[in-house]
């Protein structure tokens, strides 16, 4: 039976199809499944796969137009691909990636299988198969190795006249501008459409061209070129070689790709994922992904649970520390986490520098410094009257204050030393953070415990 599709979104309508396709009313529900496609863009079409169980989701794969489908497999993550790539046959494959061009292949070329990788290159035209290999010259993670080359470029010697001509044709998206180019290819700046056709034919385009343009290289970082596009005022960026040669841009929709993609980056990187961690990956997959950093954080529990041990006595002589101990360390974490996360975002922003760096530290220990003298004034009331020890107040109201303080320090300290070691800040520097505050508020609340109470 097919379900009411008014009342579900698109992704929802999908998962609810893909259960009834084997059903006896299979013909009426792939029928609706189309109806749906021409609604969706590549993109969502993409997120409703994601959305599957491997099984429906070859077979919600099977039912979308083939000419649809090489848009799809691109805007799909990494994981969830390779596993419905393996799920075709090679004659699948080699339909596939029959027409599918250089920026389209090098997204998809680590993926799939060698032999279609040559296959695809092989029905490539000439000019295809150059930018492909120019790509591979470049890291992985360069503007060089995912710039667009749909531009459009003429020589700065062309008139007004054959410059218009030329933009009769369909102009690429995200063109505001035509790029200048001298004989041996170098960038020479642009000029602004709207001015050519206020222009006299006659003019030279070169002319008119815009002052100041700002462009890229192609061996810069990838996700710094994207925040260069944002900030920028234009909707496109030229990108160089060191020579100066233009060789394609960075536009602005393949630029907030790039940044949406680095911010899953690191929100996944905090929980120890990868960024294209797929939904249903195969159990073993997503159990020995998740195993590494479950053994990292149990190391590190094991370090906490070894300083806690060193005031056993103690904790058997005064049992309300136990009782306590955890709103220490809670208190402590949070703190911690509130600067890290602060951090790892300037650090991301290119915000901190060693310039500002003493600026910032003690700005955050004033913070600590002042939330820890706030919390510890209502912890150590609430303490003193549970357990009737104005005394037992005080010792935890001294250690919230202490490790407040040093979890503000260290959510600073940390993610700029793990990024000068040339460390992902947002992948371990939680788990860092985690040890650091835990055992600071042990040895705090503990120590001084035994000074005092003991």
């Amino acid at each position: 039976m097919q379900p009411a599709q008014d009342e579900l979104d698109p992704t929802r309508a999908i998962a609810e199809l893909a259960s009834h396709l084997d059903d006896e009313d299979a013909t009426t529900n792939a029928r609706a499944l189309a109806e749906i496609f021409q609604n969706l863009e590549p993109d969502d079409l993409a997120l409703a796969l994601e959305s599957l169980p491997l099984e429906k989701r070859l077979a919600v794969w099977q039912q979308i137009p083939q000419d649809e489908q090489l848009d799809v497999l691109v805007a799909m993550r990494g994981e969830a691909r390779l596993l419905l790539l393996r799920q075709l046959s090679q004659e699948e494959l080699h339909e596939l990636f029959d027409e599918i061009d250089s920026e389209d292949l090098i997204e998809l070329a680590e993926t799939v299988p060698d032999a279609v990788v040559d296959m695809a290159l092989g029905r490539m035209d000439e000019q295809q198969r150059k930018y492909f290999e120019m790509a591979q010259q470049f890291p992985e993670e360069s503007v060089g190795r995912w710039l667009n080359h749909d531009i459009l470029m003429v020589s700065q010697n062309t008139r007004v006249a054959d410059a218009l001509r030329m933009l009769r044709r369909e102009a690429p998206d995200y063109t505001e501008v035509l790029y200048l180019v001298d004989r041996t290819g170098r960038w020479a700046g642009c000029t602004r459409i709207n001015r050519l056709l206020s222009a006299q034919p006659h003019q030279n385009v070169a002319e008119l061209k815009e002052e100041d343009y700002p462009s890229l290289l192609a061996d810069d970082d990838m996700y710094e070129a994207a925040e260069e596009v944002e900030r920028s005022s234009y909707i496109a960026l030229p990108v160089l070689s060191k020579d100066g040669v233009l060789l394609g841009r960075l536009d602005v929709g393949t630029a907030m790709d790039l940044l949406r993609e680095q911010a899953e980056n690191q929100l996944m990187a905090s929980a120890g994922l990868a960024e294209d961690a797929d939904l249903f990956a195969p159990v073993k997959r997503s159990a020995q992904t998740r195993a590494v950093w479950l053994g990292i954080n149990l190391i590190t529990a094991f370090m906490a649970s070894w300083f806690i041990g060193l005031f056993e006595a103690t904790i058997q002589e005064v049992v309300a520390l136990a009782v306590l101990m955890p709103v220490v360390a809670s208190m402590g974490g949070i703190a911690g986490s509130q600067t890290l996360t602060l951090i790892v975002r300037g650090l991301a922003l290119g915000q901190i520098s060693a310039a500002n760096f003493n600026a910032l530290l003690l700005k955050e220990l004033r913070v600590g410094a002042l939330n820890g003298v706030l919390w510890a004034l209502v912890i150590g009331i609430v303490a003193a009257v549970w357990f009737d020890s104005v005394l037992l107040g005080l010792v935890i109201g001294a250690a919230i204050v202490a490790n407040i303080c040093a979890a503000a320090a260290s959510g600073v300290l940390i993610p700029v030393v793990l990024d000068k070691l040339k460390l992902d800040p947002a992948l371990s520097g939680s788990v860092i953070l985690t040890t650091v505050t835990d055992v600071i508020g042990f040895v705090a609340f503990l120590g001084l415990g035994t000074l005092i109470l003991v």
